[in-house]
């Protein structure tokens, strides 16, 4: 109890100390911004491109369970929005705005337009949307898978990572090895041919120190502190698959049809 005791008064003392812009300690393997081709403390790790390839376009299957599972257990934002950094920070595409709340901010701005509120020359008349050449479609796998050894021999650890639950409750010792599993796919809209497909992934083990010692008793759950966030392992994976998605497409040979595309293909049926 005394230990327990200690480590609590250091955490009172920690949320005493002053805010730290740009820690170290609070960012993703996403880091840093992008201004136009432009990239500014992105992460070295990630793709770059000579050249983008074409305007993207990001769709977030909202009706997926993972979808759920990121807003409303993780509470965590959308993963589109890491994957326009990425995009934009590797200069490998032009991001273009297809967000329903985007798309309705500048529906606004042209109905301002049209009211006659605007001011002369703030034109917003028609044709000065850019297409997309292409749409990337984010999809979430993830897990969580507990070690046994260490943690057998002095407690025992329950988690449920993606769960309905979404909770953990671990005991003194407790070892748990988090992981992520993401799949990015890339249609061209115009044929509505696939382009390309990626899988990525992400782990990271955290040790359960004292975890358990306010859990179901009312009080602060010291995993929570401990624990790195879900978040983090999440936005791993997706740089890994885009990472993988950009080394395919550097190497990128279109697939030919005999015949051509969608007339008829090789593959007869039977009389």
């Amino acid at each position: 109890m005394r230990t327990a005791f200690l480590i609590f008064i250091s955490l009172i003392l920690a949320s005493c100390a002053p805010v730290q812009m740009g820690s170290s300690g609070s960012k993703t393997v996403v880091t840093g911004a992008a201004g136009g081709s432009t990239a500014q403390n992105a992460n070295s790790a990630l793709e770059r491109c000579p050249e983008s390839f074409g305007t993207l376009a990001l769709l977030e299957e909202q009706d997926e369970d993972w979808y759920y599972v990121i807003i409303n257990e993780y509470r965590l934002p959308p993963v589109t929005k890491l994957l326009r950094l990425m995009a934009q920070q590797s200069n490998c595409f032009v991001v273009v705005e297809r967000d329903r709340r985007g798309m309705k901010a500048m529906e606004k701005e042209r109905e301002l337009q049209a009211s006659g509120e605007m001011r002369q020359g703030s034109s917003f008349g028609k044709g000065q949307m850019v297409a997309a050449d292409y749409t990337l479609t984010p999809t979430v796998l993830f897990h969580s898978s507990d070690s046994g050894g260490m943690g057998a021999a002095v407690g025992t650890l329950m988690s449920t990572f993606g769960g309905s639950a979404g909770t953990a409750v671990s005991a003194v010792g407790g070892v748990k090895k988090k992981e992520a599993s993401t799949m990015l796919t890339l249609v061209e809209n115009r044929s509505g041919v696939q382009i390309a497909a990626a899988e990525g992934s992400a782990s990271k083990f955290d040790f359960g120190l004292l975890g358990g010692i306010f859990s179901g008793s009312g009080g602060v759950g010291m995993g929570g502190y401990e624990n790195t966030p879900e978040g983090k392992v999440i936005a791993a994976a997706f740089a890994d698959s885009f990472n993988q998605t950009v080394q395919a497409l550097k190497n990128y040979r279109a697939q030919e049809v005999k015949g051509g595309l969608g007339k008829g293909g090789t593959l007869k049926i039977g009389n």
